[in-house]
């Protein structure tokens, strides 16, 4: 009987990325024996379809679904619909902090926090809200807080935390505990909305409801904003853009741990190399595992209303990247997902490994790196990363939106650049988002986000 390729690794097959996909590992001789041991080394074996087509899982793993839109939470309010980006922090007595994105803008009423009509509105004060907009349609994205309970896999309370702002995509947990939500949108003042719309919001997570104060971090810029990762030795904040032609950004702030003081934005550049094209679009111009010197630009203007700072910034020798979206800080490095990059469009995972002078003078002497660290090209080993994450025991965990593929899974990469499956979104065609672990690493949560479900996994883990 023969496989298809697809077949063939949807079965949970991990493949090295240092071959061009199944082909190549054939092509070279390897049995299919080997093969398999190397997949079985690498993952948690193959998928187990699931009785009720929910979720694909290794065997010994099983989900529940703690969360799902349209269910009342504790404040009164509705889930909201368009589950994305996720972080979890420690909370009291052994319970864990879960904040959560909403994809939404002001045109999905019926997908929002306060019912079809926004008959719950008046369960919020309005001062509460970032962008109330016009008349009665307030913007429908922000942020919901869970408090979950790893040792039974219960969640205790769930409510809104951000409101009035639009399209939070992405984002990124801070070494002080709260959670920066990023807005996906270059959205301005119109028929719908009283703001302009682009920002960075910080979100205290608490076991009492109630919203966080809708403040944008105006130092961090407005763009096409989708994650963020902090170096905890520095302070640095780093940002991913998600266009085509998109930049990568670092935000110096002038008190570490005080996003509102202000601080310089710049964007990378390839030392000694001006506006290089990182996407490898016409040719593996960068070659994976290349280690690069970086520098960094200052970014002027950084509230333009023209949606230009990656153009002025490319023009200045900036270096370009295609659709930088999620991003983590991991022990050894930042990592960062850009969905287009590739000759084959299908992605590719960035490390970035900080200065030990990050941001200061002395980093000229000591730059810090950049490495391409996976580059597939095969759509069946990874179809348009998106959310990433860091394991506890050092593999990443990429969110797939793999529109043009069909199938969506969650895939684990190890230290040494092996890509295997680890689920399948078995009920629809709808992306992964916002996969992060419990702080006692005993609990995977991860949204499939058409569905607008979230979910814990738990299993046997291995251990670093």
């Amino acid at each position: 009987m023969s496989l298809s390729r697809r077949h063939f690794v949807q079965r949970g097959i991990a493949i090295s990325v240092g071959f061009a996909g199944l082909r190549g590992l054939l092509a070279s001789g390897t049995s299919m024996a080997a093969v398999l041991r190397a997949c079985d080394a690498a993952g948690y074996g193959p998928l187990v379809a699931d009785p009720l087509g929910v979720l694909d899982l290794p065997a010994n793993f099983k989900y529940t679904v703690i969360s799902a839109a349209g269910e009342t939470m504790d404040d009164g309010l509705i889930v909201p619909a368009k589950h994305d980006g996720m972080a979890t922090f420690p909370a009291p007595d052994g319970l864990t902090y879960l904040v959560r994105n909403h994809e939404l803008d002001s045109d999905k009423a019926t997908s929002g926090a306060f019912g079809a009509n926004h008959e719950l509105l008046p369960r919020i004060n309005r001062a509460s809200l970032f962008d109330a907009g016009r008349g009665d349609v307030p913007a429908l994205g922000g942020t919901t807080t869970l408090v979950f309970d790893t040792r039974t896999q219960t969640l205790k309370t769930h409510y809104l935390s951000l409101a009035g702002t639009v399209n939070n995509c992405a984002g990124g947990p801070t070494p002080w505990g709260t959670w920066l939500s990023c807005e996906e949108t270059m959205a301005l003042p119109d028929a719908r909305y009283a703001k302009a719309h682009g920002y960075v919001f910080e979100v205290t997570p608490s076991q009492t409801p109630g919203l966080s104060e809708p403040k944008p971090i105006v130092g961090m810029g407005r763009f096409q904003h989708e994650a963020v990762a902090i170096d905890p030795a520095s302070g640095c904040v780093f940002l991913t853009e998600d266009l085509a032609d998109g930049l990568i950004y670092r935000f110096i702030p002038k008190v570490p741990g005080s996003m509102h003081a202000g601080g310089r934005l710049q964007a990378l550049m390839i030392r000694g190399r001006r506006t290089v094209d990182t996407r490898n679009w016409e040719g593996d111009s960068i070659a994976v595992g290349q280690k690069l010197p970086v520098e960094w630009i200052d970014v002027d203007d950084i509230e333009s209303p023209n949606n230009d700072l990656r153009l002025r910034s490319a023009e200045r020798g900036a270096a370009v990247f295609g659709r930088g979206e999620g991003m983590w800080k991991a022990a050894d490095g930042i990592y960062f997902a850009c969905t287009s990059g590739g000759r084959a469009r299908m992605g590719q995972i960035w490390r970035y490994v900080p200065s030990l002078h990050e941001g200061t003078r002395g980093e000229s002497s000591k730059p810090a790196t950049l490495e391409l660290f996976i580059e597939p090209n095969d759509g069946s080993v990874v179809a348009n990363a998106d959310n990433i994450t860091a394991s506890p025991w050092g593999d990443l965990m990429v969110c797939e939106d793999a529109a043009t593929e069909g199938d969506n899974f969650l895939l684990g990469v190890t230290r040494d650049r092996q890509v295997y499956k680890f689920a399948k979104n078995a009920v629809s065609d709808s992306e992964f988002a916002g996969a992060t672990f419990s702080p006692d690493g005993s609990t995977l949560f991860v949204n499939v986000q058409g569905e607008g479900k979230t979910f814990a996994i738990t299993g046997p883990w291995r251990r670093a």
